[in-house]
């Protein structure tokens, strides 16, 4: 699916701002030839917490799954306030790009997962964080 796919509740229950920013970086980018598809945007707290058992059972330790997989109460994704972004060359133009438009790469090892920072399109992304340990919102 595509961000303007509004028959997904993955696109359509994202934070209005992020969707709306999102769109608007997706339409430019089309513009270059580059299309963005969702690979992942709102998701219910069940399903969240299905992904980070199916991660503890993949890399076997709750420590280790956390690296990639937040827990309901604590993912952005669930609140609707990420969005995961597929294809190497969408997420390449975001990474040259996306702070125009507030969208930042929040993770260094999730070059797919982009959230909103406003104050990124005059001040530049804030630095990344290696992996979702080192997020203090994942701390709760």
């Amino acid at each position: 699916m595509t961000v303007f796919d509004d028959g997904y509740p993955g696109v359509t229950k994202l934070d209005p701002d992020l969707l709306r920013v999102v769109r608007e970086a997706a339409t430019d980018a089309a513009g270059d030839g580059v299309k963005f598809y969702v690979n992942s945007g709102w998701r219910s707290a069940e399903l969240q917490n299905q992904l980070l058992r199916e991660a503890v059972a993949e890399y076997g330790s709750e420590e280790e799954a956390a690296r990639w997989v937040a827990t309901a109460d604590t993912s952005p994704h669930v609140s609707g306030d990420a969005i995961d972004i597929g294809q190497d060359n969408a997420t390449t133009w975001l990474s040259e790009h996306g702070a125009e438009y507030g969208l930042c790469q929040i993770y260094g090892n999730e070059p797919w997962h982009y959230e909103l920072r406003p104050e990124a399109v005059d001040d530049g992304c804030p630095a990344m964080y290696a992996d979702p340990t080192h997020d203090p919102r994942m701390r709760q």
